[in-house]
Formats: structure tokens, C-alpha cells, sequence
């Protein structure tokens, strides 16, 4: 008889390559200032001059900045042409984000944090929750998110800014119209996934927590590679990863959720009695 399938945990309990490697992840990471260049690099390529007047920071601390983020391969460098000058136009160095930069460092931090990952390094687990929520503020506005994982929207990352959202496969009408809508409309090389127009499932949120619903997808959903059951909504954090359908023709989305504000603490006024004669008679 075989032993039941069991979703593997990993544990990192030595200081070994890997956790070496993501301890410097961090620490190039945990910088806002690094995560503004990020942004301000995501549409355009710009020198370095440009990039230290929008961060105001010094060109010295920036080329430091920009070093980090050429370290861990979330920007380039090429050669480009300056602005005009009084003596003509130079060549500079201009910097830009990788294709998918943005993406894959989000990816990565949420693999990383997803539940059936255990990093005993307590240090480096308090790090890992601080840059996550430091770069959900920054990049993502605290707007949860799901990130496709895996095949041609590889990266794509859907912003979840409605209380519903629906889930499901596209065709060429619908992915014209997915920048106007709020749906999360995949390519329809995911021929696992049910159309968007029934849809495969959606996401919910109530009050400040959200949910995953299968609609009666025909490849079915699981969550953390556990399969849920047809229209029965199902909470989802930070980090999970939500399977639809199975196989090639399915794809993987990455959940990035970030804590719900602490609530307004009370200002209640107290008024203070006098000592002595609380009966307000005159004595």
C-alpha cells in the first residue's frame, strides 16, 4: 500500500547557498529608495543624473543604488545618447528594468513566503515580510494582486481592486478589452482553463479578507495543491498559489495580499474628578 501523497515542507536550517544568496536578495531590496528607481526606470531607460533628481539623492549614493540592482539582474545598463548641451550631445549610460523585473522579484518573495516554505532563520523571515510589505506599498499601491506563473502571460500581474473578480480564459475580443474591465483574463493558450464568459472561478473579497471560488470549471481549482470543492469559497492569503486546471494547459497564479490597515486607535477623553469633595455640595 502506498503512503498517502503529502505536499513536501522545506526547511532551511543551515546557513547554505541558498539562504546566503537570498539573505543579499534582501538586503538589496529592503531599500524604498532601490524600489523608486525601480518604478521610475519601468517605462523608460534613464541616466543616472535623471534618476538622482527624481529620488533626490546624490549621483554617488545612486550609482551605489543602481550597483545593487545590476547585482540581483532586475535592471541594465546600455549606452545611450545624453540631453543636448551647450557642447553637443554624449553618450551616457542609460539604465532600464529587465523585462519582467518587477514581476519576478514579487514572484520570488511570495515562493519564498508561501505556507509550505519554512525558513527557521527567524532573521531572515522578519526581513522577508518587511521588503514584501515594503514593495507591495511601493510597486502595487497595498492593491492585492495575482501573478501568473508559467506559460505566455508568464509574469503577468493582475491587480484585484473590486470586490469580485472573475477568473477564466480569453479569446482575442476579450484581451482587447481586459485593460478597461477588472477581470483576470488569461491568454487562450491555457486551453485547460474555462472561458472567462462563464467564468472558471473568481475572487471575492469580504470585509478585509479574500476568497477563491470555483464556478464549475471543468479542470477544476486547487489551492496550496489541495483541489476545492465547486462554489464553495475558500480564503486565501499571502503567498498561496491557486493551480487552474491541471497540467500544461493550466496555469499557476501567485496570491500577494498585504495586511489589512491596523485599526484607528481610540482617542476617548477622560475627565478627571476633583479629590476630595465629589458631592458638590458646598461644605
Amino acid at each position: 500500500m502506498k503512503p498517502r501523497d503529502r505536499s513536501p515542507t522545506i526547511v532551511v536550517e543551515d546557513p547554505a547557498d541558498s539562504l546566503d544568496e537570498l539573505s543579499e536578495y534582501l538586503d538589496v531590496l529592503s531599500s524604498s529608495a532601490r524600489l523608486r528607481i525601480l518604478k521610475f526606470l519601468e517605462k523608460n531607460p534613464k541616466d543616472a543624473r535623471a534618476i538622482s533628481n527624481e529620488i533626490q539623492t546624490s549621483y554617488e549614493n545612486t550609482k551605489k543604488h543602481l550597483d545593487k540592482l545590476l547585482s540581483i539582474g532586475v535592471i541594465k545598463k546600455e549606452a545611450g545618447l545624453g540631453a543636448s548641451t551647450s557642447k553637443g550631445i554624449h553618450p551616457v549610460w542609460q539604465y532600464s528594468t529587465v523585462r519582467g523585473g518587477f514581476e519576478a522579484i514579487i514572484r520570488n518573495l511570495g515562493l519564498f513566503s508561501n505556507t509550505r516554505i519554512q525558513i527557521v532563520d527567524g532573521e531572515i523571515s522578519k526581513r522577508l515580510e518587511s521588503v514584501k510589505k515594503t514593495l507591495s506599498k511601493e510597486v502595487l499601491g497595498d492593491v492585492p494582486a495575482a501573478i501568473v506563473m508559467g506559460g505566455a502571460d508568464d509574469g503577468k500581474i493582475f491587480l484585484l481592486k473590486d470586490n469580485a473578480t472573475r477568473i477564466g480564459r480569453g479569446n482575442q475580443e476579450s484581451l482587447a478589452d481586459n485593460g478597461k474591465d477588472k477581470d483576470v483574463t488569461l491568454s487562450g493558450s491555457y486551453t485547460a482553463v474555462t472561458r472567462i464568459s462563464k467564468p472558471h472561478g473568481r475572487f471575492v473579497r469580504d470585509r478585509d479578507k479574500w476568497y477563491i471560488e470555483d464556478c464549475g470549471s471543468t479542470g477544476g481549482t486547487r489551492l496550496n495543491n489541495r483541489r476545492l470543492e465547486v462554489h464553495n469559497r475558500t480564503p486565501v492569503h499571502d503567498g498561496d498559489i491557486i493551480e487552474l486546471a491541471h497540467g500544461v494547459s493550466g496555469v499557476n497564479l501567485i496570491m500577494v495580499i498585504p495586511p489589512a490597515p491596523e485599526p484607528a486607535k481610540s482617542h476617548a477623553c477622560t475627565t478627571k474628578m476633583p479629590k476630595g469633595n465629589l458631592t458638590g455640595k458646598t461644605p
